[in-house]
């Protein structure tokens, strides 16, 4: 038996059964490149769900972490560390807002921002009690906690996990008519996504936030925009919401936040809506810990001076031109922003999991998501070399019988 189906059997013997990945089993990580148990090396083209903007193991990131670390790991917030009120200060300037709610995971973070709107909505708005509404759009990934379930369209999410959370309008995604029609005077916020990252990297309408930006003021509405996968450069810029200019009220962060090496969070917003909160209505006993704030401040760092955002940009385009020159007989279309794109496949071309499996033998490794859709978001590390040897490579798969 090889290392690799050890592993496995191991993994499936004592593990929950709630994943079904590809049977590769990594365990080193650089730049773009991972490499398995067995020697074999291959490119990463799902970067953990944009988790890994920056690349793995990004020595300035990883260097932050074995610093804080080797100094103090963990206060809870019962006291007070020297590192979190400079991450504070770093994170609410560069994405300019007055304040950030420290968390550590996305779910947690749209958590947050719930309970945030909903206070907000009965405190200033004056919704009467209990009758705050959320609205949210169809095809959304916010999470897998019972309350971010609830308002999922996904069946498979909430089968067998009910009672599920009230408070939430379900609207079709992109489509400005339904989202003026859904608001009522007790609607506290909008929850979108700017562009869908678990639906297919689906991107909505030309428009469609800045619209939807000028319904919510005009209804005092919050615009809450959660940015976990699209946001710190996945799609060209270091908010996809900023592609059209808007500024939403709320912005949850994750993922990239922490460039892959630690798991953290957070919400931003002005001081209007989060003095929401008073001590004792939320909290996190890892949030805001030295060492995710060391690692956030320099993840974003990585971000700002090494131009990410821009070459997310460039890169992106440049990719998305290579795609459209591909001659297969199963791709329907292409879409995305950035180096964020779905190749949406055609019903007739068997599902997405075997091209998938099929790059995966060619070593380059990506995600279906949805049955028909490959998902491709490599880290903004990426060279224009290097796309273009994904490229050949995708070229080859996708004209396969």
């Amino acid at each position: 038996m090889s290392r690799t189906a050890e592993l496995i059997a191991i993994e499936d013997k004592y593990g929950a059964h709630n994943y079904h990945p590809l049977d590769v089993v990594l365990c080193k990580g650089e730049g773009i490149w991972v490499w398995d148990v067995e020697g074999k090396k291959y490119m990463d083209f799902l970067a953990a769900y944009s988790a890994l903007n920056q690349g793995h193991n990004h020595p300035r990131i990883v260097g932050a972490l074995v610093e804080q670390l080797a100094k103090l790991a963990l206060t809870s917030r019962a006291f007070r560390n020297d590192i979190m009120p400079l991450y504070y200060e770093k994170v609410t300037k560069l994405l300019m807002y007055q304040r950030v709610c420290p968390m550590n995971t996305g779910a947690e973070a749209v958590e947050t921002a719930i309970k945030l709107a909903r206070k907000w909505g009965y405190k200033v708005k004056g919704i009467p009690a209990g009758k705050a509404e959320i609205i949210v759009c169809e095809g959304n990934f916010h999470g897998r906690t019972i309350t971010v379930i609830s308002f999922s369209s996904e069946p498979q999410y909430k089968d067998g996990f009910e009672p599920l959370t009230p408070g939430f309008k379900i609207i079709p995604y992109g489509d400005i008519g339904a989202l003026e029609a859904a608001i009522t005077p007790n609607t506290c916020a909008f929850l979108v996504e700017p562009i869908q990252g678990e639906a297919g990297v689906v991107v909505p309408p030309a428009g469609y936030l800045k619209a939807a930006r000028e319904l919510c003021t005009a209804n005092r509405v919050l615009l809450i925009a959660d940015e976990i996968q699209s946001g710190l450069g996945r799609t060209g810029a270091m908010l996809a919401a900023w592609h059209e200019g808007v500024r939403p009220d709320m912005v949850t962060l994750g993922k990239a936040l922490a460039g892959g090496v630690y798991p953290v969070s957070a919400v931003l917003a002005d001081s209007e809506v989060m003095d929401m909160f008073t001590p004792g209505d939320h909290g996190s006993t890892f949030g805001g810990n030295p060492v995710a704030c060391a690692v956030a401040m320099m993840a974003l760092d990585v971000l700002v001076e090494e131009k990410l955002c821009e070459r997310a940009a460039e890169l992106g385009a440049y990719l998305m031109a290579e795609l459209q020159k591909i001659n297969s007989p199963h791709v329907e279309f292409y879409r995305g922003k950035g180096l964020w794109i779905g190749i949406v496949l055609k019903p007739s071309a068997g599902g997405a999991r075997r091209f998938c499996e099929a790059l995966q033998h060619k070593g380059i490794l990506a995600k279906e998501t949805h049955q028909n859709v490959i998902r491709l978001a490599p880290p903004l590390v990426i060279t224009r070399e290097e796309l273009d040897h994904a490229v050949k490579v995708l070229d080859e798969v996708l004209r396969m019988e």
